[in-house]
């Protein structure tokens, strides 16, 4: 990171932040959701788009860790609220989780996650079909409101779009209505005799 920035000085300055016991919850809030997710998740399209099987394995143990600990974050979320220093520890497991000489994603796949899902995989089966067949039932039986409420947010967008490409576009100068530049040349040369009237009362007539 260093290398990139061309000086330690952010790097120094992150951490001090991120460490120190009185740093803002704004802050390491921020930095939990881009090591979190923010990372992992341009680190997967990495993965993908260059079809590099070290990586994708990598992401693919990482995501079902760091879902087992949102889960378990969601639940135990009024708990977890009391414990000092909460976010600094996330932060550190977050890291631990994704970090090469530690590979936490892995041990924890591997400890926790993969034994409990096959001891239950048949019961999880039978789950997640029941799951897929209801919501599948529940999309089928409100298809028309989705449909409406997809169309209402449609027209929302394309309205966006076109005050938003119409506020950036200059306003063109209205030209005047047909024959208003002739009464105004006239009312100016009319104002012009007027003005001539008023310095010496007469009207000045050209030499022929």
């Amino acid at each position: 990171m260093s290398s990139i920035l061309g000086s330690n000085i952010p790097t120094e300055v992150g951490l001090k932040l991120l460490l120190c016991p009185l740093g803002s919850n704004i802050v390491l809030k921020t930095a939990c959701c881009s090591v979190g997710v923010i990372l992992p998740v341009y680190s997967t399209f990495k993965a993908i788009e260059t079809n590099n099987r070290s990586d994708q394995q990598k992401m693919l143990l990482y995501w079902p860790a760091y879902g087992t600990f949102s889960i378990a974050e969601t639940f135990a979320d009024k708990v977890i609220s009391w414990v000092p220093l909460y976010h600094h520890m996330k932060f550190a497991f977050l890291v631990w989780l994704q970090l090469p000489t530690t590979n936490g994603a892995k041990q924890i796949y591997m400890s926790h996650i993969r034994p409990f899902l096959l001891r239950h995989q048949g019961n999880l089966d039978r789950i997640v079909a029941f799951l897929y067949s209801e919501t599948g039932k529940f999309v089928s039986a409100h298809e028309s409101e989705f449909l409406f409420i997809k169309a209402i947010v449609m027209k929302i967008l394309i309205s966006a779009k076109h005050f938003v490409s119409d506020s950036s576009q200059p306003i063109p100068p209205v030209p005047p209505p047909e024959g208003r530049a002739i009464t105004d040349v006239n009312e100016q040369a009319e104002s012009i005799n007027s003005d001539e009237e008023d310095d010496d009362g007469y009207v000045t007539v050209p030499a022929t």
